[in-house]
Order: C-alpha cells, then sequence, then structure tokens
C-alpha cells in the first residue's frame, strides 16, 4: 500500500517515511500543501498522513483542496492544535481521524492499520485471492493451496500489487511507483531481484506458476492453462 506523508520538519518527515517504509508501506514526502496537492492529483495513495502546520496553508485547506480535487481516501491529521474547534475543523475539512502531537509511532502505526482496515471493509476486501494464493492484508500472511509463505515486507508489497491488478501485465515504472516511492531508481535492477526472490517462494514449490515475464513490458500474475 502507498502512503503519503505530508510534513515540513524534515527530521520528522524521514522518520515517518522510515518507520513506515519498515513495516512494509510505500512513502512519498511532501514538504508543503502545493506539493502535496500535486502529488495527490498525480499518484494513486492509499491514505494520506497530513500535518496541518505546513509552510505555505495550512493542512486544513490542503485536505479541502484533496477532497475536491477527487482524493477519496482516508486522511490521518497530525497537529499540535488539541482544542475541540481545531479537531473539528479539521475533520469537517475532510480528515477521516486527528492525531495530536507529540505522538508514538505505535499509536500512529495502530491508527493507519484501523483507517485502512475501515477503507478495506467498506470499498473492498482485506482478503485477496487468485488462483490458489491468498493473502490477508491486515495480518500480512500469504498461503498457497493452504500453506503458509513467510515474505519480507517489501516482498509481501510486490505480492500485494501483482493481485491486486491479476492478469494485467504491469511494467516497472508502474512497479516502482506503487512498491516503492517517487525517488526510485529505474535503471536498479532491484524489481528483478524481488521478482526472482518472490517467485522462489510463491512459484517454485509448486507446479503451477503464476507469476510471469512480459517481453518488454514487465511482470503479471496470470494462470496459465
Amino acid at each position: 500500500m502507498r502512503i503519503l506523508a505530508v510534513e515540513d520538519q524534515v527530521k520528522m518527515a524521514a522518520f515517518l517515511r522510515q518507520g513506515l517504509m519498515e513495516v512494509g508501506y510505500a512513502v512519498d514526502v511532501a514538504e508543503s500543501g502545493l506539493s502535496a496537492e500535486a502529488l495527490a492529483a498525480e499518484n494513486d495513495y492509499d491514505l494520506i498522513i497530513l500535518d496541518v502546520m505546513l509552510p505555505d496553508q495550512n493542512g486544513i485547506d490542503t485536505a479541502r483542496h484533496i477532497r475536491r480535487d477527487g482524493f477519496t481516501g482516508p486522511i490521518l491529521m497530525l497537529t499540535a492544535l488539541a482544542t475541540t474547534k481545531d479537531k473539528v475543523n479539521g475533520l469537517d475539512a475532510g480528515a477521516d481521524d486527528y492525531l495530536t502531537k507529540p505522538y508514538s509511532f505505535d499509536e500512529l502505526l495502530a491508527r493507519v492499520r484501523a483507517l485502512l482496515r475501515r477503507k478495506s471493509s467498506t470499498g473492498g476486501n482485506s482478503i485477496l485471492n487468485y488462483a490458489d494464493l491468498e493473502l490477508d492484508l491486515i495480518h500480512r500472511k500469504v498461503k498457497r493451496s493452504g500453506t503458509d509463505i513467510s515474505l519480507t515486507t517489501k516482498e509481501f508489497s510486490l505480492l500485494e500489487y501483482l493481485m491486486r491488478n491479476p492478469e494485467r501485465p504491469l511494467g516497472r515504472v508502474s512497479i516502482a511507483e506503487h512498491v516503492w516511492d517517487v525517488h526510485f531508481d529505474s535503471d536498479s535492477n532491484v524489481i528483478d531481484v524481488y521478482i526472482n526472490l518472490l517467485r522462489k517462494k510463491v512459484d517454485t514449490p509448486f507446479s503451477k506458476k503464476l507469476i510471469h515475464t512480459v517481453v518488454g513490458v514487465g511482470y503479471v500474475l496470470k494462470e496459465t492453462v
């Protein structure tokens, strides 16, 4: 899943990005309201973490603009302003939840998981299935033909993207944007490396192969006859 973190404090933004990436999320960072709006318009995010105090415009206006431009996913607003009026203004602008600074990272993760669960329960399923492959988004577990498969956080994210787009050829740029982030080096072979690692776990032990190379394009999750 891909998250946009909007935070103008460099150290806090780096802390957010690193912590979220360590648990398997792809994370882009914006340091201003206008850059957040531009990224939200260009990319498909599952959730936005939005600081209220930004250098160009406040997060409340940014949330309102992002909603106006069509973003329907959850928004978690971060702020040092803790009055009821502040929270009401944020929620009225389109935020789904409010977290007051200072906060623990564990609490932030819990709220992110809760918002994504809520999104899954209203607009999708927390269990992805294709052929005999099953991926549990909430408990982050994978099974094939009833056999548990242990994946790293990045392998899990890569498989999730493939399973959200079954039988659709996915290019390396598209994979990079959804599984890594906007700073990904498109000339790197890391996607091919991770595909090979994933194949060893998801395909090699089984007779039917699901992850296929599309020459000149990228990869596809597909059953072969």
